[in-house]
């Protein structure tokens, strides 16, 4: 019965996807080859959330089924502020100022400074005050609640920047997640993210094969999973570790090309470009 939130909005995607590329038809974005595909594919997961959750609450009511897990609520709202989050990057990333929109946290933090408004500066302010409102209902310490806010925050921000070449940050959050359930033992955080995660691998895939884009809804959600499955598994000292990580992972974004790095690695070059069309 765990499961059921996970396989339901999974097919809920699955269904509706071949629909919603053709609703996105009209909407599209060069990828980094110069084709012009569906975007932002990010609507899929939150659409397919939103329709699962409806039978599911039901079942949960009025047949006294324990599908949802307790943090339900902090993960549903962390999960869909970023996606509408990230929507707002989609639809108006040049919108606000009618120039092309500053890179990373330091460019976005100089034009805040030159007092112009940018969406990335919204993300990163509305991804931190979801992140301290989501953690609170988890009853942490003043510590811990901090500690897990930064986790979600930076996971978030990481896999926005992977998300440059098609099917990374899916294959990111997969690895992420295999290594936390075998290295746990445990399968609860999975299904806990299930009403999220199953629908973000159906988008990962159309994103891999190239024939859409998740855009920064669809990488924003993932970091989120991402985050979320770190806070949900790891002990204090392995979030403070994952903290680290993900803080060298987003220094070494912001200064140089991750890209690049995966480029001249052999090993991630095969696995970064696996799956995608020739």
């Amino acid at each position: 019965m765990h499961a059921l939130p996970l396989l339901l909005a999974l097919g809920c995607a699955a269904t509706m996807a071949p629909a919603m590329l053709r609703a996105l038809g009209a909407h599209t974005k060069a990828n980094y080859r110069g084709r012009e595909l569906p975007f932002p594919l990010g609507v899929l997961p939150l659409a397919a959330a939103l329709l699962a959750l409806g039978p599911l609450e039901l079942l949960q009511r009025l047949a006294s089924a324990g599908l949802l897990h307790p943090e339900a609520l902090p993960i549903a709202l962390y999960a869909l502020g970023v996606i509408a989050l990230g929507l707002l990057d989609d639809a108006y990333g040049a919108g606000l100022t009618g120039r092309p929109q500053p890179r990373g946290w330091r460019g976005h933090g100089a034009a805040a400074m030159r007092g112009e408004l940018s969406t990335g500066l919204l993300k990163a302010a509305g991804s931190l005050g979801l992140a301290l409102l989501a953690m609170s209902y988890l009853q942490l310490s003043s510590a811990r609640w901090l500690l897990a806010a930064g986790v979600l925050v930076l996971a978030t921000h990481l896999f926005n920047l992977l998300d440059l070449r098609p099917g990374r940050s899916i294959k990111a959050f997969v690895l992420l997640g295999a290594g936390l359930v075998i290295g746990s033992g445990d399968t609860r955080a999975l299904w806990s993210l299930g009403l999220f995660a199953g629908p973000a691998l159906v988008a990962g895939f159309y994103d891999l094969r190239e024939r859409a884009m998740l855009g920064d809804s669809g990488a924003s959600l993932l970091g989120a999973l991402a985050g979320l499955w770190l806070v949900l598994t790891l002990s204090g000292i392995g979030q403070l570790v994952a903290l680290a990580l993900l803080a060298a992972l987003t220094v070494y974004g912001e200064l140089r090309s991750i890209s690049a790095l995966i480029e001249r690695t052999p090993g991630l070059r095969q696995l970064d470009s696996w799956g995608r069309p020739s």
